[in-house]
C-alpha cells in the first residue's frame, strides 16, 4: 500500500488520484447526521483524526458520530468535531444477538452518510443497517459491494493522507492536517503532577522512549534502546528519559531501564496508567524516540518531533515534515511487514545505536522543543 524506499523523510504527498466513483452530490445544509467505521487499531483511529476534521469542515451542521472499539476512545476524547462516539466493548456484548442489537442502535440513527474506512464484519454490519442514502468506503472487493453505494481507490503516501483519499467523492482532499489530539487544562496539569511524582524535573527536557510492539519484526532490541540512551545522556547532560509501557509491557521497561548506566535519568511508571495519562504525559516531551507503534502518532498530534526506528514495517506511517523522521537498516528484506522472521531480524540488529545516535542528537538539536 505505501511506498518503500529508505529515507530518513518523506516525500511530500502527491494529489489525490484514482477516484473510483462519480462525485456525489450532497448538500452542505441537508448532511445532519455522518457516521465514521474505524474499529482499530490505536494508531489508525487517531490518524483517522484528519478525515474527522474535513468532514466537520465541509458538512458544518452535520453532527459526527464515530464507531470504535472501546480501547481505542481515549484517541477521540474532548474532540470538538465528534458529538457522539459508540464504543464496542465485547464483554458487554456475550452474543451475537448482543451484537445485533447494538449494531442496529447505531444505524437507527438515520445518518445520512456514513464513511467506512475498514470494512471489517462489524462496521459492514453497521454499514447494511443504516441504509444510508450515502455509504462510502475504499474500493470494496466484489462480495462487498452491495453495501456501498459509492467508493474511491486509496492514495499511496503517509497513512492519514491515504484514508482520507477515500473522502475524494465528496470533493475532500487531504492537505496535510495532522491527526490531533485534545487535552483539557486539567488533563495537562494532571499529567505533569504524574510526571513530577516520578521523579521528572519538569524545568529540564525529556524524551520519551517507546520500546515496546508485541511483534519482535517491529521492536528495536531493548539492548539498543539502552545504549542509545546512555550515549544520548552523555551527549545531552542532564537529559532525561521517559518509558512509557501499557498493560503487560512493565516489566520490558523495567529490564530496559537495568541495562542503562544513566539509569538514574530514567524514568517509567510502575503501575499501569490510563492510554490518556500516557498521552498526555507525552505532550510534555522535547521529543520522542521510538518503534513504529501508537506513540509515534500521539507525538504527531502533540506536536513533539519524532524518530521511528523501523523494522517490518513500510515508511507510509512518517508523517510528512521535517521534524518526523524515520530509520531503517535497508536491508533486501526490508519492509516486508510481516510478523514473524526467517532472517534473524536483521532489519532491526543491523541498525546499531551507533547509526542512531547522531542521527537522534541532530535531530534533537534542531528541532527539540
Amino acid at each position: 500500500m505505501f511506498p518503500f524506499a529508505q529515507m530518513t523523510a518523506p516525500a511530500a504527498p502527491s494529489a489525490v488520484d484514482n477516484v473510483n466513483a462519480a462525485r456525489i452530490a450532497l448538500d452542505p445544509k441537508k448532511v445532519r447526521r455522518i457516521l465514521i467505521c474505524q474499529l482499530r487499531q490505536i494508531g489508525d483511529v487517531l490518524l483517522t483524526t484528519p478525515s474527522v476534521a474535513l468532514l466537520a469542515k465541509r458538512f458544518p451542521q452535520a453532527k459526527l458520530h464515530f464507531f470504535t472499539e472501546k480501547k481505542c476512545l481515549p484517541m477521540l476524547e474532548g474532540n470538538p468535531h465528534i458529538t457522539r462516539v459508540w464504543a464496542l466493548d465485547k464483554k458487554r456484548l456475550p452474543t451475537l444477538l448482543h451484537e445485533i442489537a447494538f449494531y442496529r442502535s447505531i444505524a437507527a440513527q438515520k445518518f445520512d452518510l456514513v464513511v467506512d474506512f475498514q470494512q471489517l464484519p462489524r462496521c459492514r454490519w453497521v454499514v447494511g443497517f443504516s441504509r444510508a442514502p450515502v455509504r462510502l468506503s475504499f474500493t470494496p472487493p466484489w462480495y462487498n459491494r452491495p453495501l456501498y453505494t459509492h467508493w474511491a481507490d486509496t492514495v499511496s503516501g503517509y497513512a492519514a493522507q491515504s484514508k482520507a483519499s477515500v473522502l475524494a467523492p465528496l470533493g475532500i482532499q487531504w492537505n496535510g492536517e495532522r491527526p490531533e489530539l485534545f487535552f483539557s487544562p486539567a488533563e495537562r496539569q494532571e499529567a505533569a503532577a504524574f510526571l513530577t511524582s516520578l521523579g521528572l524535573n519538569l524545568e529540564r527536557p525529556f524524551m520519551t522512549i517507546d520500546a515496546t510492539h508485541r511483534h519482535s519484526t517491529r521492536r528495536w532490541p531493548a539492548a539498543s534502546y539502552a545504549r542509545l540512551i546512555d550515549g544520548l545522556a552523555e551527549a545531552l547532560p542532564g537529559m532525561q528519559f521517559l518509558l512509557p509501557a501499557g498493560p503487560g509491557e512493565e516489566k520490558l521497561v523495567e529490564e530496559l531501564r537495568a541495562m542503562c548506566t544513566h539509569k538514574d535519568s530514567v524514568f517509567f511508571s510502575r503501575s499501569v496508567i490510563s492510554l490518556r495519562l500516557v498521552a498526555a504525559c507525552m505532550a510534555h516531551a522535547a521529543m520522542h524516540i521510538g518503534n513504529c507503534s501508537s506513540p509515534r502518532h500521539i507525538a504527531v498530534a502533540a506536536g513533539v518531533p519524532t524518530l521511528t526506528l523501523i523494522g517490518s514495517t513500510g515508511t507510509g506511517w512518517t508523517f510528512p515534515a521535517p521534524e518526523h523522521i524515520h530509520l531503517q537498516a535497508g536491508v533486501p528484506c526490508q519492509n516486508c511487514n510481516k510478523n514473524t522472521c526467517q532472517n534473524n531480524l536483521v532489519c532491526l540488529t543491523e541498525l546499531t545505536p551507533e547509526r542512531v545516535l547522531p542521527v537522534a542528537l541532530a535531530h534533537f538539536k534542531t528541532f527539540a522543543r
